[in-house]
Order: C-alpha cells, then structure tokens, then sequence
C-alpha cells in the first residue's frame, strides 16, 4: 500500500500514538493489482497501527490495565520505523488529478 502513495505520508496522518492512516484513490495503484471488470475501481483507507510489546494489558479479559506513557509509541518514533524499515519520506505527496 505504501508504493502506491510512492512512500511519502503526510506527517499530519500521523496521530499522537504513532498511529498513521492514508487514503488510495484507487485500487490498481497498488503493484501487482489488475483490473477486474466485475469489481470495477474502488478506493480505499489504510490505517497503520504501531504497539510495543506489553499492549495486550489493555485488551485482556481479566485484569484490564492502562499502558504507561512510556510503553505508548510516539509520532516521532512511529516516523523514524517507517523510514528506516520501509523508506519511506514525509512531506505532500504530488497528486496525479
């Protein structure tokens, strides 16, 4: 989903999380996608969602506990893994329309 924003997010898709989401316009953007006829073209939303190890304190069953504010992932950290690990750059993406 990445390549077909060309790897560059906005930094304001960011929330204060770390969390990011982005929209593609179309579907067969994304390499490797055809075209098919009885599908048509459709959009979609893409949310990316970064958790440190420990999180599941917070969805458990039993024993529910908030994450402390050291265990939660920031936007600048969050920024810093997609850049290393997937390339990517921040800053506003040239639309094609």
């Amino acid at each position: 989903a990445l390549d077909a924003v060309e790897r560059t997010l906005n930094p304001d898709s960011f929330d204060h999380h770390g969390n990011v989401s982005f929209g593609i316009r179309e579907h067969i953007d994304i390499p490797g996608t055809k075209y098919d006829p009885e599908l048509g073209v459709f959009g979609m939303d893409v949310c990316i969602t970064f958790e440190r190890p420990g999180y599941r304190i917070s969805r458990r069953k039993r024993r529910k506990s908030r994450i402390p504010k050291k265990q939660r992932v920031t936007k600048e950290e969050a920024m810093l893994i997609l850049k290393k690990e997937f390339n990517v750059t921040f800053g506003e993406r040239k639309r094609k329309w």
